[in-house]
């Protein structure tokens, strides 16, 4: 399971629309594994730290995206130090590779690069890390994010940046987690159902069937069903079978209006 940090006040303003957490949904699923939780965190240097120290805490993968540049409002790498208890230093992988990214830009535009500018400067500012950080590629600039213990990740807040980084963080440090999280959904539609009860039956259901977690959808003016509730099972494959099979049989038993079923995987 995968954590996810999502910083940056222009998407609690709404100025834009996160769209990260809907592609990491899809990332990961596409590995066999799936979100367990994320946090949007404003650029508040106090609430980015508690954050991250709560990733580092966690023991578990997560990933950051945003504030890690060199404006004023990139608090994550001074934040990220202060989580780990460390300071920041200069990597010098991502010194090199932003050199390289400077030199590049100053040929574009035909000037000769002048590594003691205030914008190259500031640039390099970009490379520094908290001590103890490997650098993670990034295949668009060549400006690294970070990793902390390679297990908390650090990648830009740009989509076209952090996603393909993203991608190659989980194929190359975390392949054994791949497949960890395959699930299967069954349900089946319970028309004029009510949650209230229906609720023993899940409960039920949850106790004698472990490592099963049983939803409910309710819905209240389907075009085709009415009002109705999705009622179901999911978890691992083979173990989702006979969990059906007694919620089915339960819901015969209450004389429930039963529909169609469906099967996610």
């Amino acid at each position: 399971m995968v954590g996810l940090i999502i910083i940056g006040d222009e998407i609690l303003s709404g100025r834009r629309q996160d769209k990260h957490l809907t592609k990491a949904i899809d990332v990961l699923s596409q590995r066999g594994m799936a979100v367990s939780w994320a946090h949007y965190v404003g650029d508040d240097p106090p609430r980015i730290t508690q954050r991250l120290r709560e990733a580092r805490q966690s023991g578990e993968v997560v990933f950051s995206f945003g504030g890690i540049g060199a404006t004023p409002d990139d608090h994550t790498r001074a934040c990220a130090a202060r989580a780990w208890d460390t300071s920041l230093v200069s990597h010098p992988q991502a010194r090199a590779l932003i050199l390289a990214r400077c030199e590049e830009m100053a040929q574009q535009e035909g000037v000769v690069m002048d590594v003691d500018s205030e914008d190259v400067q500031r640039r390099l500012q970009m490379g520094c890390f908290p001590a103890g950080a490997e650098i993670i590629h990034n295949p668009y600039n060549r400006i690294p994010g970070f990793s902390m213990e390679r297990r908390v990740h650090f990648v830009p807040g740009f989509p076209v940046m952090a996603w393909p980084m993203m991608e190659a963080v989980l194929d190359q440090w975390h392949q054994d987690l791949h497949g960890s999280a395959v699930q299967r959904e069954h349900a089946v539609v319970v028309r004029r159902g009510i949650e209230s009860r229906l609720t023993p039956l899940m409960l039920d259901i949850e106790a004698r069937h472990p490592g099963i977690k049983v939803f409910s959808l309710p819905s209240v003016d389907h075009p085709e069903h009415g009002r109705h509730v999705e009622l179901g099972v999911k978890g691992r494959p083979e173990l989702v079978a006979a969990a059906f099979e007694d919620l089915r049989a339960g819901l015969s038993h209450l004389g429930a209006d039963i529909g169609p079923e469906m099967v996610r995987n």
